[in-house]
């Protein structure tokens, strides 16, 4: 009966109501269900109510539109609580990768939102006026001239105008570094319009830095084209210049104007002003409102105009409203809510798993003040630095070296990156009017992985001969599973970068790279790059765990066929660590492996830490890329010179096992 009534109240079409109906019996039978009934049914209606359905035209669309949003408000749901039954649900029935894929995006889209939001209250009240300053509105009748917008309606109107193009943006949605920059960019917009407002003064923010130097004066005209302060908002709230102006002049400009063009912005479109005008202000909320409702039930999103509802606290597990609470207050309600939170974004940084070859304790513990915008920041900042005057070619001495090879492999990896980007870029594409931003996006990223591609591989070049001596490389540099993944490895550190958590596995198995070769590649590249940021660091660590624990382990695994080709054997503990590193007893036995948590633990802490560890400077990339020797098995990994015994060679510890 309650699921009759939350269909009714949902005018939930007949398919899907029987469908989740039967769905939910169905898992009733075979699972044990616990808590509320009918947060099990909404996720239920949600699964049938994102599958494709026959329209008129004897064509099918995707959703039967009814909103997400009201799904939970009428199931009274927490978001929270939803995403946490779904991943569950998606498990039992065992739905397709596609349907979890998009809940993935979703949540992340929530988590980026949730992030975005509460850096837009204390940006937006640094620009404008405290809303509760606001003077009370007077009724008034219809035929009455309209009244002047206030700071409350500025601060909902500039959120809706942000996630409406954040929505349309399907590479900008997860991307906590580019949402960011988009937000500035509509504050930029909102701040120029409000500047022409009649009513200025009653909604800027007098302290503003950023106000026109004679803004107070009785002389102050108001100019024709609005100011730009991306560069000032950048400097105030940690944002990057060159980003965000590119967002601004390539996707946000084009954008509002096409909103102009189909009249859902009001004013002049020549300067995109005039829509805070008493006469075009109740309009444009209503169309934009509008424009915004009806994407979120076509696409079956979140509708993110909840966070400025007054029940955000129980509809998502967001912090309650700092633009309606006195600084410094915070209620045991609010307290509990802002831990609800924290939890769920430490669940979403799946990256803080404990395993024994983490060694997490080692890495310095990162400033408790930092935000998760500020640390994205500072890596794309460190990304820049390492970049700047590079170009997505080789080198003058990178050109030379591969011309002294025996066999000159230049071309050969010139066909190879360039098939790569047509590769990734097929791959990325979306669909819709707004197709050519993921294209442009794909490519831009793909040529900054190439930038690094071709730094690193000089770099481990001259690593290799300084090594060897002159040697001749053709054998190596002629290998195209090194080049693929050493390149991947770069487009995986620019996407993380970009769009945490990155692409990975998605990077291998779009290049066709069995993931026991990328791994190879992983310390080579750590330990010709030097410029890495500690969050990349610590990204592509935990890559080398989820291959060592599991995927490299697969059926289909490459790994399986080495070990065939060794005649079935691999190394046992005692051929790959140092006999110091074992617990012997009296009879000279071992009682202990090398290999347990708190043997990892010791040998990462005496190699350095988790960076050393990761890119131990023994280790040979003409080790890794050559044809094994008569007994690979019994090789000495390692070699460390400097501590050889007279008449031998001295052994390494290796930062993780061999296999």
């Amino acid at each position: 009966q309650r699921y009759e009534e939350l269909c009714r109240s949902l005018n939930m079409d007949e398919r899907a109501r029987a469908e989740a109906w039967l769905s939910y019996q169905s898992m009733r039978r075979n699972y044990t269900l616990e808590g509320n009934d009918m947060h099990w049914l909404a996720c239920a209606l949600y699964v049938a109510c994102r599958k494709a359905i026959p329209t008129v035209s004897r064509g099918t669309a995707e959703g039967n539109y009814v909103s997400l949003t009201r799904i939970l408000r009428c199931s009274d749901q927490s978001l929270i609580e939803f995403f946490n039954k779904m991943k569950k649900w998606e498990d039992m029935a065992n739905l397709p990768s596609q349907f979890r894929e998009r809940t993935e995006r979703l949540e992340r889209n929530f988590t980026v939102s949730a992030v975005i939001f509460k850096k837009y209250e204390p940006i937006f009240q640094d620009i404008f006026r405290y809303p509760q300053e606001d003077q009370p509105r007077q009724q008034r009748g219809r035929k009455q001239r309209r009244q002047p917008c206030t700071v409350t309606e500025v601060f909902q109107f500039c959120w809706v105008l942000f996630v409406h193009a954040k929505g349309n943006f399907p590479m900008i949605s997860d991307d906590l570094v580019n949402s960011y920059h988009l937000l500035l960019c509509a504050l930029d917009l909102v701040y120029g319009n409000a500047l022409q407002c009649p009513n200025r003064k009653e909604l800027l923010n007098p302290n503003f830095k950023g106000l026109p130097e004679d803004f107070h004066s009785k002389d102050y005209k108001v100019s024709s084209d609005p100011p730009c302060i991306i560069e000032k908002l950048c400097s105030l709230h940690y944002g990057l210049v060159l980003e965000a102006k590119g967002i601004k002049e390539h996707f946000w400009k084009p954008y509002i104007r096409k909103l102009f063009d189909k009249k859902l912005l009001k004013g002049k479109d020549e300067n995109l002003t005039g829509f805070l005008d008493p006469g075009n202000f109740g309009d444009s909320v209503k169309a934009i409102n509008k424009a915004y409702e009806e994407y979120v039930l076509s696409a079956g999103n979140l509708d993110e105009r909840i966070f400025l509802g007054e029940d955000a606290d129980e509809e998502i597990g967001t912090l309650t409203r700092c633009l309606n609470t006195p600084s410094g207050m915070e209620t045991a309600e609010r307290v509990q809510v802002k831990h609800n939170l924290q939890q769920h974004f430490d669940r979403s940084k799946s990256l803080r798993i404990t395993t024994p070859l983490t060694g997490r304790k080692y890495i310095k513990e990162s400033n408790p003040y930092v935000t998760p915008v500020s640390i994205a920041t500072y890596s794309l900042s460190r990304l820049h630095t390492m970049l700047a005057g590079l170009k997505n070619a080789p080198s003058e001495n990178l050109e030379q070296i591969l011309r002294s090879c025996s066999r000159d492999p230049s071309q050969s990896i010139a066909n190879r990156v360039k098939e790569m980007h047509e590769v990734y870029c097929q791959s990325t594409q979306s669909e819709g009017e707004f197709s050519n931003f993921s294209k442009d996006v794909a490519s831009k990223h793909f040529r900054r992985a190439e930038m690094l591609y071709y730094k690193v591989l000089e770099s481990v070049i001259e690593q290799e001969r300084k090594r060897l001596g002159d040697a001749d490389l053709s054998a190596i540099l002629e290998q195209d599973v090194f080049h693929r993944s050493l390149l991947a490895c770069c487009l995986e550190i620019i996407t993380f970068t970009y769009n945490p958590p990155g692409n990975f596995p998605f990077i291998t198995e779009i290049f066709d790279i069995p993931v026991y070769h990328f791994y190879k590649v992983i310390e080579v590249f750590i330990r010709a790059e030097d410029g890495l940021c500690r969050e990349v660091v610590k990204h592509l660590n935990h890559i080398e765990e989820q291959i060592l624990e599991s995927m490299a382990w697969k059926r289909e695994s490459v790994l399986w066929d080495r070990i065939r080709e060794n005649e079935n054997k691999v190394p046992t503990c005692e051929e790959v660590m140092p006999p110091q590193y074992f617990e012997r007893s009296a009879g000279n036995s071992v009682v202990g492996s090398p290999l347990t948590p708190r043997r990892i633990n010791e040998v990462r802490a005496e190699s350095g830490g988790l960076g050393k560890g990761l890119s131990s400077p023994a280790a040979s990339l003409y080790d890794r890329y050559s044809s094994p020797t008569a007994n690979p098995t019994r090789r000495r990994l390692f070699a460390d010179p400097e501590s050889a015994p007279e008449g031998g060679t001295a052994v390494r510890v290796p930062p993780q096992p061999v296999v």
